[in-house]
């Protein structure tokens, strides 16, 4: 049976085992040098004041100064290397994570999350990794050496110690067992509180105006005591073994003193080896307390080690391609169904909506098509499936021929143009969102997006122009929707991409960003770049020359623009269509039953962006809105 290829995360570890080795290594030196003080005690004790040679305890200084000395560099090596080893360890990973996290935000990715944990267990681990509770780990496995000399001093002597030690790891067992099903209980509910926060906050200006802050105020009050509630019942039981645990420790120290006493009076060992016994004794149990002491950020990395670890292997193995050709837009959909996304839990696929239906057509180098529909009729999911942002659930999506699995995903995403429905800004310059944060990008290829998109006359007016900040920065511009949306043209539109699908481009345009809009439309077709724009106003149906009408999530109607739109008008006076033959790409078979709009809902003024008509188009004098 054939083993699985290791994942990534797996890899680095394998990667990160010879510096770890040596890691050991360095404690295993620090550890013995830790036996430098005690050793000491013991000769100035038994040797120095017994014979009273000055010289001796000269000697003995020195040999304990060089040996102090070489104790603090292997300490800052081990330090030094596990702090670099927790680097390297971040740079391995965090583009990866970074990727997977940014596609586990489509609906129905192989990876679902719903925040930035990737990439806060991968902080998780670097901070342990190269933080001194990992110092403390690589010192667990020299406990044994320091017991035994112990035992070497005298059996009693390691017998209390070792039975000391039991007694402190089964409190840290106990602790762990009562607190860690709180401790994830209050983890989620802070979390749950501070997920609703940000969500206010980010609605701030309806909830201020509609007077929602005092109501949203009481039910964050009360998920935030419910949150500190669980934290302080999970604190509660701690707090009592921790103190306990720390008393009793001390109680060891003071009780191997007392044994070391009475086995002096007893004559059985010397008076140094009290001393020693109990330097032995603390550093003995000085890493089983560091280790009770970071109990808790030690279960935060192991929860974030098995999450990545979880992460990593469910993430999709990327599939060897080959370099195709600069495709031209030849779009070909055959037989398209897209199921509605699994988001948690498991489901079957005949509980899932169809979003798609059999859905075929085909476009060529040059083709505008306007989808129109009525709201859900599946608009926004076949653009989606037409960037490759999702993967249909039957039939195939190829551009040029090729499905999109064909092609690399970086070299293909420079050929295609997607402004969607809901667009956002980031971070950064507006030249760096034209640009697609490209930094090969020229100026000259911005600013001819811009120009193509009308918005370059826009950027010029802003005080910083092409370098204002967007996008949530501390100082960055207000823009309306209006020029948000332009700017997303101009990102969508640079390049020249082969094919551009536009989400409901116009749903924030005024007049003048309608007539850009139509004009970078033509501006593409004229280079034959293929447009597909999802219509939310008729307007923008005037630069294309093919229309697509989605009903239920079917293809009701495909073709030459003018045959569509006869026909869409026939049907809404009650007259009877004959279907149009002729059809530049065959269409479903399923088209020719499906029922037309009704006129009621398909015709009058549009409608606001939030209520969308159905099928836009120019209404027929004389008939009925």
């Amino acid at each position: 049976m054939t083993q699985s290829a290791p994942t990534p995360y797996r890899t680095v570890w394998s990667q990160m085992r010879s510096g770890l080795l040596i890691v050991l290594g360095f404690s295993a030196v620090i550890n013995i040098l830790m036996l430098t003080g005690s050793i000491y005690m013991m000769q100035v004790y038994d040797r120095v004041l017994s014979s009273g040679s000055v010289p001796t305890l000269v000697g003995l200084f020195t040999i304990v100064v060089i040996l102090f000395a070489f104790l603090g560099l292997y300490d800052f090596l081990r330090a030094r290397m596990l702090a670099r080893t927790a680097v390297r360890f971040d740079q391995a990973l965090a583009s990866t994570v970074y990727q997977a996290w940014v596609r586990s935000g489509v609906p129905g990715a192989a990876v679902q999350t719903a925040d930035a944990k990737p990439m806060r267990d991968l902080e998780t681990l670097r901070g342990f990794i190269g933080g001194s509770t990992m110092q403390g780990i690589f010192d667990l496995p020299f406990v044994p050496l320091f017991v035994a000399i112990l035992f070497m001093i005298h059996p009693w002597i390691g017998l209390l110690t070792v039975a000391g030690a039991v007694i402190v790891l089964l409190l840290a067992s106990l602790n762990k067992l009562v607190t860690n099903g709180r401790l994830r209980q209050a983890a989620g509910l802070e979390s749950q509180a501070s997920a609703f926060a940000q969500d206010t906050r980010s609605e701030a200006e309806s909830i201020i105006s509609m007077g929602m802050v005092e109501a949203l105020t009481q039910n964050w009050t009360k998920l935030h005591k419910t949150a500190l509630c669980a934290s302080q019942s999970h604190s509660d039981p701690s707090e009592v073994l921790t103190a306990f645990s720390k008393s009793f420790r001390m109680l060891l120290q003071s009780a191997i003193l007392t044994m070391g006493a009475f086995l002096v009076l007893q004559g059985q060992i010397s008076a140094g080896m009290i001393i020693a016994a109990s330097i032995l004794s603390g550093r003995a149990l000085a890493p089983v307390d560091q280790a009770i002491g970071q109990f808790r950020g030690i279960s935060q990395a192991l929860a974030a080690h098995r999450s990545m670890d979880v992460f990593f292997t469910r993430l999709p193995v990327a599939a060897e391609t080959t370099e195709l050709p600069v495709p031209k837009g030849k779009v070909d959909i055959r037989d398209v169904t897209k199921l509605s996304p699994v988001v948690q839990g498991p489901q079957n696929a005949t509980d899932r909506k169809k979003l798609l239906q059999q859905v075929s057509f085909g476009l060529e180098p040059g083709d505008g098509l306007g989808v129109v529909g009525h709201s859900a009729c599946g608009k926004s999911t076949l653009a989606r499936l037409l960037v490759g942002a999702w993967n249909p659930d039957l039939g195939n999506v190829r551009l040029n021929g090729a499905t999109f699995d064909q092609w690399d995903p970086a070299a293909l995403g420079q050929y295609i143009g997607y402004m969607p429905q809901s667009l956002k800004l980031l971070p950064g310059t507006i030249r760096d969102n034209i640009a697609r944060f490209n930094p090969e990008a020229t100026d000259a290829a911005v600013i001819k997006a811009a120009k193509m998109a009308g918005v370059h006359s826009m950027i010029l007016q802003l005080a910083d122009g092409y370098q204002t900040p967007v996008g949530g920065l501390p100082d960055a511009a207000v823009l309306s929707g209006g020029q948000v949306q332009r700017i997303g043209l101009a990102r969508a539109v640079f390049g020249k991409p082969a094919l551009v699908v536009l989400d409901e481009p116009n749903a924030n345009l005024d007049e003048a960003g309608d007539s850009a809009l139509n004009q970078a439309i033509r501006d593409l077709r004229g280079i034959n770049s293929t447009v597909v724009v999802m219509a939310h106003r008729p307007s923008v149906l005037t630069a294309v020359n093919k229309i697509l009408v989605l009903e239920g999530g079917r293809v009701a109607h495909f073709g030459a623009k003018e045959t569509v739109m006869t026909a869409l008008k026939k049907n809404s006076s009650g007259q009877s269509v004959k279907k149009p033959t002729h059809q530049p790409r065959p269409a479903v078979a399923s088209a020719s039953k499906a029922r037309a709009p009704s006129e009621s809902r398909m015709m009058g003024p549009p409608a606001p962006p939030t209520d969308p008509p159905g099928v836009l188009v120019p209404r027929q004098s004389g008939t009925r809105p």
